[in-house]
């Protein structure tokens, strides 16, 4: 929370899409770009799919202050699980035929 009068400092939602010898591969949420961040700067227990609201700094992300978001994480599990039944529902099962 920001002190009344101050600035709010900007802030992404990012992803964590893979991990490769000690580099995460971070999606951010509103234009697909990834980025390489090196694992020690993230939060710790980032792992795939851990969510993270990171600050930016004159457009920078700010790594050191990035903050899991759980609750996030799971609405969007939730919400691809949903997805799924509704696409087993439509599903009429047996081969495809061309």
């Amino acid at each position: 929370m920001t002190d009344e009068g101050s600035p709010k400092r900007a802030e992404r939602i990012w992803v964590a899409d893979r991990f490769e010898s000690g580099i995460a591969v971070l999606v951010r949420d509103d234009n697909a770009k990834t980025k390489n961040v090196p694992v020690p700067l993230l939060p710790a227990g980032t792992r795939e799919g851990t969510v993270l609201r990171v600050p930016e700094d004159q457009g920078r992300p700010v790594w050191s202050h990035a903050v899991v978001d759980e609750e996030m994480r799971s609405q969007r599990l939730r919400e691809a699980e949903a997805v799924l039944q509704r696409l087993r529902r439509r599903d009429p099962g047996g081969d495809v035929v061309l």
